[in-house]
C-alpha cells in the first residue's frame, strides 16, 4: 500500500490549547479508511491516555480492529472523544470515555477501576496523555508550568501503573509514549524534553521490575507527529515547517504510528520488553 501523505507547509491555523482535531489542515489520518485488523489483540482490555485525538485516536482505532475493548481517558474534548468510541463500537468492540484531569491521583486510580467494571479487567495500558508547550528562554517558564508538564507527563503514568499492575495477569503489556525528545531534546521545548527522557527511564525500569510477574512494559519514540497538539503549542513558523527537518521531510501520521503500539500489545511478542520503538521519519535514535 502506498500512501502519499502531505509535506509541509502546512496551512493549519493556531488553536487554543489542548487544540482539536476538526480544526487541523489537513486533517490527521488516524487510519480511520487504512487499518485493517486482524485479531492480534483479541479478547483484550485496553486503557489509552490522550485516546481522544493524535496517537492516542489512531491506537484507539487499531486495538478495536485487532479485537480488544478499549477505555479512553482524555480531558475535555467530548466531541473527538465521541467520534473515536463511535469508531471503537462499529468494530463491535466496548468503549468507554473517561474524561478528566490525569494529573490527579485519585483520578488516574478512577480510570483504571472504571475499565475493570466496565471492561472486565485491563490487560494493556497506553500512557500517551501528553502537556508541551514552547520558550525560547528559561526565565519564561514558570513555576507552574514546569509542574503541570511533570505532572501530566510522567507522574500520571506512575499513578496508572500502579492501580492497573494489580488488575493485570502474565502477557499484559504497558506501552508509554516517549518521544525523539528523549535522546535529542528540543532546547525551545525544555519542560517537555525532560519528562520524555524520564518516561524512557521510567520505561526501562519498570520493565525490570515487572518481569518476574509476566508483564511487559516498552516505549515508543516518535518524531514529529501530526496532532492537535502542534497548532495548539507551537509557533506559526513551526507549524507550517513541522516534519521538515526529518529524512523524509515530513511529519508522520498518527495512523503511521499505531503499528508500533499494536506489535508491543501483542502477546506474541513475549520477549520484546524494557525497549524503545523510534518512530522518527528516518531520523536516528541514540
Amino acid at each position: 500500500m502506498n500512501i502519499h501523505y502531505p509535506k509541509p507547509p502546512y496551512p493549519s491555523p493556531k488553536q487554543p490549547m489542548p487544540g482539536t482535531t476538526g480544526k487541523m489542515d489537513p486533517r490527521p489520518d488516524h487510519g480511520e479508511n487504512s487499518y485493517k485488523g486482524s485479531g492480534k489483540l483479541k479478547g483484550m482490555r485496553a486503557i489509552i491516555t490522550g485516546g481522544d485525538s493524535g496517537i492516542g485516536r489512531a491506537v484507539a482505532i487499531a486495538y478495536a480492529r485487532e479485537g480488544a475493548d478499549v477505555a479512553i481517558a482524555y480531558l475535555n474534548e467530548h466531541d473527538d472523544a465521541h467520534e473515536v468510541k463511535t469508531l471503537i463500537e462499529k468494530e463491535g468492540r466496548k468503549a468507554l470515555l473517561v474524561a478528566g484531569d490525569v494529573q490527579d491521583p485519585a483520578h488516574c486510580r478512577g480510570i483504571v477501576q472504571r475499565a475493570v467494571e466496565t471492561l472486565g479487567g485491563v490487560d494493556i495500558l497506553v500512557n500517551n496523555a501528553a502537556h508541551q508547550a514552547s520558550f525560547k528562554d528559561i526565565a519564561d517558564i514558570s513555576d507552574e508550568e514546569w509542574q503541570l508538564t511533570f505532572a501530566v507527563n510522567i507522574h500520571a503514568m506512575f499513578y496508572l501503573a500502579k492501580a492497573a499492575i494489580p488488575h493485570m495477569k502474565p502477557g499484559s503489556a504497558i506501552i508509554n509514549t516517549a518521544s525523539i525528545n528523549s535522546d535529542q531534546p528540543n532546547p525551545t521545548l525544555l519542560a517537555y524534553a525532560t519528562t520524555k527522557g524520564a518516561i524512557q527511564n521510567f520505561s526501562n525500569g519498570l520493565a525490570q521490575l515487572l518481569a518476574e510477574k509476566g508483564i511487559r512494559v516498552n516505549a515508543v519514540a516518535p518524531g514529529p507527529v501530526w496532532t492537535p497538539l502542534i497548532p495548539s503549542t507551537l509557533p506559526e513558523d513551526s507549524v507550517k515547517n513541522f516534519g521538515k527537518q526529518v529524512p523524509m521531510k515530513r511529519a508522520a501520521q498518527p495512523a503511521e504510528l499505531a503499528t508500533a503500539y499494536v506489535m508491543l500489545a501483542d502477546p506474541l511478542s513475549s520477549y520484546t520488553s524494557g525497549t524503545t520503538v523510534a518512530v522518527t521519519g528516518g531520523k536516528p535514535f541514540m
